[in-house]
């Protein structure tokens, strides 16, 4: 398994991230590996599904993800699945004295002969998680 997490700081206030985030379409603009997000099922709420086209070890992807979990203003939890591999994104939103504190948490699971590739494979989820974060950093200040 690789997991990784960053915690970045925005000024914007902790529901109007949660707003901007809870919608999980919304990662094709803050998620720079995100080529497209659509929601294949749902209102948006627990149980909801997207289907994420994502640029990753150089090819094209698609992630089925659902939407596991939902605490209002402060947790966003989704679940992707496929043959080769689980993904667990977490998003944690704290309210701070200058707005918020977003946490955000990846965790990859490899299955089959990908497991094995494991240590290669965790360079490209690097590049995709310090990208994601750093999208997601820039775009939370324009909630500001």
């Amino acid at each position: 398994m690789i997991t990784k997490q960053h915690t970045v700081h925005t000024s914007a206030p902790a529901n109007a991230v949660f707003a901007y985030l809870a919608d999980f379409t919304n990662a094709q603009g803050w998620d720079p590996n995100a080529v497209a997000v659509t929601r294949l099922t749902g209102d948006g709420g627990v149980g909801s599904t997207y289907r994420v086209t994502s640029r990753f070890a150089g090819a094209r992807t698609d992630l089925d993800y659902e939407l596991a979990e939902l605490e209002p203003t402060s947790l966003i939890r989704l679940r992707g699945h496929k043959s080769a591999l689980t993904a667990v994104d977490t998003i944690t939103i704290d309210p701070t004295a200058t707005g918020s504190a977003v946490t955000y948490a990846v965790e990859f699971t490899f299955h089959g002969v990908f497991r094995f590739l494991e240590p290669v494979l965790s360079l490209a989820v690097n590049k995709l998680f310090t990208d994601g974060a750093e999208g997601l950093s820039a775009h939370l200040e324009k909630l500001a």
